[in-house]
């Protein structure tokens, strides 16, 4: 099957951008005008939009959802912990790694998510609970029924606290990069080049996205036929 069939299983949508003025746009507008039809024959139901400009820069874009893994393991790649003199900072480097640990622990995490409910009638995830019921974790009965939930989840906020912690909003800065991600420039690209950022494009979203339909296993609606048949 051509890698073309399979963009609207894996992306959303897909924008092209350029300027119809400008020669440095000619490769991805001539790309575009080309293999339209068949994108759309192949993926009916999918977005594909071509924004043209004057002065518009030449680029590709699509929606990616990036998981908190995605982005940790974006900042460690890039050495984006860093101290104000640009060196690795070791604290926050050991505490990434230690939530990637906690994310690909599928032990952990269900202990997690089972021994919080081992107070009967009360959970600790409870929209507005810090507000109705601050002092929750003085309370003898929860403290003890909840003590490894709140063992795990005061361990998880220190960490992920000192993973955000970094100067000049580090982790912010990391955010908007990573999200930079779902867009390629093609200043003056060729239409070999257009292509190749869209399989580029395509393989992040087999990576991030998960948009194949979940088949039920089992038929559970049956439509008999007309009843003179």
């Amino acid at each position: 099957m051509s890698w073309k069939a399979s963009l609207s299983r894996h992306l959303p949508v897909v924008r092209f951008f350029g300027c119809p003025k400008s020669p440095a746009s000619r490769g991805i507008i001539g790309w575009y005008s080309k293999n339209y039809e068949e994108l759309k024959m192949l993926n009916p139901t999918m977005p594909l939009l071509l924004r043209c400009s004057d002065n518009a820069m030449p680029a590709i874009t699509t929606q990616l959802s990036f998981t908190t893994s995605h982005l940790l393991n974006y900042m460690l790649q890039q050495n984006k912990f860093q101290n104000t003199d640009g060196s690795i900072n070791e604290e926050r480097t050991a505490a990434a790694k230690k939530f990637l640990g906690y994310l690909n622990d599928p032990q952990l995490k269900k202990e997690y998510e089972v021994s919080r409910w081992n107070s009967p009638g009360f959970d600790p995830q409870r929209p507005f609970l810090e507000e109705d019921q601050p002092d929750w974790k003085t309370d003898p009965k929860i403290s003890k029924d909840l003590s490894r939930y709140i063992e795990i989840n005061d361990e998880l906020d220190a960490t992920w606290n000192t993973i955000t912690s970094g100067p000049d909003n580090e982790f912010t800065r990391a955010e908007n990069g990573l999200l930079m991600c779902q867009r390629v420039d093609l200043w003056c690209a060729g239409e070999a080049e257009v292509e190749a950022a869209l399989k580029h494009l395509l393989n992040l979203g087999k990576e991030c996205n998960d948009l194949e339909p979940d088949t039920p296993e089992y038929i559970t609606e049956f439509y008999p036929g007309a009843s003179d048949l």
